[in-house]
C-alpha cells in the first residue's frame, strides 16, 4: 500500500507539473524561424504570423531569418531545436516536400523531426518577365524560348525550391530549354530580374507585385490550377497539367508536448480566422486556411510524392 501511495503521488505530481507547464506556456519570448531571407513571401508571412501570435499569447514572437540552401539551413536549425514550444518554423514546400522528394541527402527528416501544427496559407507564383523581353503572353514566351534554346534564363529563390520546379515544369511540358539561375531567396531573384541579370522568374506576391504595379516588371501568368488574379491566366490554360503552388504552415520540433501543440494550433486557427489577419494574408497574395495537425501531416506527404514524380520526369539531379 505504501508503494502504491508513492507511485500515485508521483503520478499526480507529474500530471500537476505538466498541467502547470501547459498553463504557463508561453512564459518567455518565442522564436519563429523563417528559412528564407527578407524580401520574399516567406519572410513577409512569418512577420505577420509572429505579430498575430505575439499579440494573442501575450509574449513576443521573434522572427529569426535563416535563409539559404532553399530553406535547408533554417529547417535544420528548427529540427535540432529543443522541443519545448519556444522554437517554431514557418515551413513551406521546398524544404518539407520538394527536397525530400528529390532523394537529396538532408540534415533533417521532414517527417520524423517535426510535429505539424497547422497549414495557414497557400499561394500561386507569378510568372514575371523584364519589360524588355518581347513576350506579352506565355504563348509568346514559349515561342521565343523555342527560337532561342539555351539563351533565356530564369531566376529562382534557390535550387530545388518551388520557383525552380516551376521553371523546370515549363521546360518539361513545353519542350523548351530555359536556363535556371538560382539565388538566395525571392528578394535577390527579383533584383536580378530588375537589373537584367535574368529575363524572368516565378516570384511570390510580395517579391514581384510592387514592381509589377510600378511597371518595372511584366506579369504573364500564375501557377495554380485556378485563376487567383482574374486578369492573369494560369500556366495550365496553355500547358495542361501545369501546377506549382507555394504553401506555408507552422511546425515545431518532434517531441514538443501535446498540450503546447494544441495551444499553438488553437492560436493559429484564431489568427487565421481573424478578419484583419486574413485580409493581410490576402494582400500578400496568399489564400488563408487552417488545418488540423493530422491534416497538415498528410498534406506534406502528398506534396512530397507529387514533386518526387516531377523531379524524376524532368530528370533533375539534386546538387
Amino acid at each position: 500500500m505504501k508503494v502504491a501511495r508513492i507511485l500515485l503521488s508521483a503520478a499526480l505530481a507529474g500530471f500537476a507539473a505538466t498541467n502547470a507547464s501547459s498553463q504557463a506556456y508561453p512564459s518567455k519570448p518565442v522564436r519563429l524561424i523563417s528559412p528564407y531571407p527578407p524580401g520574399g513571401g516567406t519572410d513577409a508571412t512569418a512577420r505577420l504570423v509572429a505579430q498575430a501570435l505575439g499579440d494573442q499569447m501575450g509574449h513576443q514572437v521573434i522572427v529569426d531569418s535563416r535563409g539559404g540552401a532553399s530553406g535547408r539551413i533554417g529547417t535544420e536549425l528548427a529540427a535540432k531545436a529543443a522541443p519545448d514550444g519556444y522554437t517554431l518554423i514557418l515551413g513551406n514546400v521546398a524544404p518539407l516536400a520538394i527536397l525530400p522528394g528529390s532523394g537529396m541527402k538532408l540534415p533533417y527528416d521532414a517527417v520524423r523531426d517535426f510535429q505539424p501544427v497547422s497549414l495557414i496559407a497557400t499561394s500561386d507564383y507569378i510568372l514575371t518577365v523584364h519589360p524588355s523581353l518581347p513576350a506579352r503572353s506565355v504563348k509568346e514566351l514559349i515561342a521565343l524560348a523555342r527560337a532561342k534554346p539555351g539563351v533565356l534564363t530564369y531566376a529562382s529563390s534557390g535550387n530545388m525550391g518551388g520557383p525552380h520546379l516551376a521553371g523546370e515544369l515549363i521546360n518539361l511540358l513545353a519542350k523548351v530549354d530555359i536556363l535556371h539561375v538560382p539565388y538566395k531567396g525571392n528578394g535577390p531573384a527579383a533584383i536580378a530580374i530588375l537589373t537584367g541579370e535574368s529575363q524572368m522568374m516565378f516570384g511570390s506576391g510580395p517579391s514581384v507585385v510592387p514592381h509589377i504595379d510600378a511597371g518595372k516588371l511584366r506579369a504573364l501568368a500564375t501557377t495554380g490550377a485556378k485563376r487567383t488574379i482574374p486578369k492573369l491566366p494560369t500556366m495550365a490554360e496553355l500547358l495542361p497539367g501545369y501546377e506549382v503552388t507555394q504553401w506555408y504552415g507552422i511546425l515545431v520540433p518532434a517531441g514538443t508536448p501535446k498540450e503546447v501543440v494544441a495551444r499553438l494550433h488553437k492560436e493559429m486557427v484564431t489568427a487565421v480566422g481573424n478578419q484583419k489577419i486574413a485580409q493581410a494574408l490576402v494582400k500578400l497574395g496568399t489564400q488563408p486556411l487552417s488545418t488540423t495537425p493530422e491534416e497538415f501531416a498528410a498534406f506534406i506527404k502528398s506534396e512530397t510524392a507529387k514533386y518526387a514524380k516531377v523531379i524524376k520526369a524532368a530528370k533533375i539531379t539534386p546538387e
